[in-house]
């Protein structure tokens, strides 16, 4: 039997269970009543981890939720195609297949053979999580042109080797490796 957590006990960035599915929680508030006898209300900011939606709901101090049976597992990344995106598990060698909803926008910043982390519940894929930086090789940028500083403009696009554009430094040439956040899909540094 897993442990239960209570409402109140529900921090961000924890994983829980409510109604049988596993849920992460994005923001926990806690709102004490000023009258005698009045409720502790907790209102949590949550993500299904099945279906990505994000909600708010309000739960009593002393509700309780069990922990999810989630599993992190790195996994390298093996191809794409009409069937969804295939993983090779780096424990078991076993292969799993993520559906388009599962990933998100995570192809973007995926290239062939690269190590992630791929969440399972109660033993089944249910998604990814992507390191916070990836490094990727920028395949075309125009090249900076002196005087460019002067409007202001201190950064252009460039396209990286999965597709996606993003804003560079001028400095910045075709070919050369950089960082690339996540979360914000903006530029970190060379790589």
């Amino acid at each position: 039997m897993a442990a239960l957590i209570e409402a109140i006990n529900v921090k961000r960035k924890m994983f829980f269970q409510f109604e049988d599915t596993p849920y992460h929680c994005l923001d926990a508030e806690i709102s004490t009543p000023t009258a005698r006898g009045g409720q502790t209300l907790v209102r949590l900011k949550m993500r299904n981890l099945l279906t990505r939606a994000v909600f708010d709901k309000t739960f009593k101090a002393g509700d309780k939720f069990a922990e999810p049976d989630l599993a992190v597992v790195p996994a390298s990344f093996l191809y794409s195609d009409g069937d969804g995106t295939h993983f090779m598990d780096q424990e078991t060698y076993e292969t799993h297949t993520l559906n388009e909803e599962m990933m998100g926008d995570a192809m973007d910043f995926l290239i062939e053979g690269q190590i992630i982390q791929i969440q399972k519940f109660n033993g089944h894929p249910i998604g990814l999580q992507l390191p916070t930086h990836v490094e990727l090789t920028v395949t075309y940028t125009e090249p900076g042109a002196r005087g460019d500083t002067a409007s202001g403009n201190v950064s252009k696009p460039a396209t990286l080797e999965t597709g996606i554009e993003i804003r560079v430094p001028l400095f910045i040439k075709e070919g050369e490796k950089v960082k690339v956040a996540t979360e914000t899909r903006e530029f970190a540094g060379r790589a």
